[in-house]
């Protein structure tokens, strides 16, 4: 069942009266930044800051490609806690294109889609978390990439930022640290973090977030990859950046490899799903792939791990556990398991 209808919410967008996907058509197309949420307050108010004076500016740029555009906050809180923050920030410079809107069910899969069905009249609907900042220029130039191109898809760059100083061997591991590749680059797959879509392309294939994947995260590179499977391209756009604040909690050792499992658990389910239900003989493929690889990296993590300890290298000790964790997070799915629940309700 749906959360609160949008009336129960607030807020308009630019370019017009009512929100993005209720506007009049025009030259120019609509877009909606959305900002899912769940008890950050802080983190919201900064991801907004950042946001909101960007969308204003690409609505005001006369050779934008943008003539609406509004700013969606979707709070997963069924007791709606980001509302006293998102009205205070809507009642500030520019808040005029903010909406706010409670999505009840929980899980970040749900929360994608209620994005989904919120931008049902816009042509681009913009991902950013609420534990992220945009840098200068992050919407110009996913837009701006996706108008030249034609692509049915845009991600940007993460760069992390932590709240506390991180021990050596969290650095070493390059565990939060994501990899970048040149602007225009074709990807098979993204995160939704830093990440535009172009909803005609999404709705003519019937491309939505599979809400199996709500709290284990991975709904994300599953429609991506899905999104490409269809025919649609997703380029890559070095100049997008945001970054990602990593609390302390998550600079635990214990959180971080229980993590990495889950990341590498998601990838099989992700290819499970990508290959049906129907199909048992690629399923078994699958499996068989993901345990034999998932056993190998187990054992090289364990062995780059012990030369870590002999060459007193915190590098190959963190690189080991990270790949040893990996391995563990591949075998256990392909015999069933599933990712930790990192985005179930508390």
């Amino acid at each position: 069942m749906r959360g609160p209808a949008p009336e129960e919410g607030f807020g308009g967008a630019t370019g017009g009266a009512g929100a993005a996907g209720g506007l009049p058509p025009g030259e120019g197309a609509s877009l909606v930044v959305a900002i899912p949420t769940h008890k950050r307050p802080e983190g919201l108010e900064r991801a907004v800051g950042t946001v909101l004076p960007q969308i204003n500016a690409i609505v005001s740029d006369v050779s934008s490609p943008v003539a609406r555009a509004e700013l969606l906050i979707i709070d997963n809180d069924p007791a709606a806690s980001a509302r006293a923050t998102a009205e205070r920030l809507a009642a500030g410079p520019g808040g005029s294109t903010m909406r706010y809107i409670v999505e009840e069910r929980p899980g970040v899969a749900a929360v994608r889609n209620r994005a989904l069905d919120e931008a049902a009249g816009a042509r681009l609907l913009v991902f950013i978390d609420d534990d992220e900042e945009a840098l200068e220029n992050w919407l110009s130039s996913l837009v701006g990439l996706w108008a030249r191109e034609g692509t049915q898809a845009v991600a940007g760059h993460v760069l992390p930022a932590y709240d506390a100083e991180p021990e050596a061997w969290v650095r070493e591991g390059g565990f939060f640290v994501r990899a970048t590749w040149p602007t225009g680059t074709a990807r098979p797959a993204a995160a939704s973090n830093c990440l535009l879509l172009d909803l005609d392309f999404l709705r003519a294939r019937g491309l939505r977030f599979d809400e199996r994947f709500g709290a284990t995260g991975g709904e994300d590179t599953l429609l991506t990859r899905s999104l490409v499977a269809a025919g649609g391209t997703l380029l890559w756009c070095a100049e997008a950046q945001v970054v990602d604040h990593v609390p302390a909690q998550r600079l635990d050792r214990a959180w971080i490899l229980r993590r990495q499992r889950s990341h590498a658990a998601n990838s099989v389910r992700v290819d499970l799903a990508l290959a049906g239900a129907g199909s048992r003989v690629a399923r078994a493929r699958i499996r068989g792939r993901a345990l034999v690889g998932g056993t190998a990296r187990v054992v090289a993590g364990a062995g780059r791990g012990a030369a870590g300890v002999i060459l007193r290298s915190t590098s190959h000790r963190a690189r080991g556990a990270r790949l040893m964790a990996r391995g563990a997070g591949l075998a256990s799915a392909a015999l069933g398991g599933s990712g930790h629940a990192e985005y179930g309700r508390s």
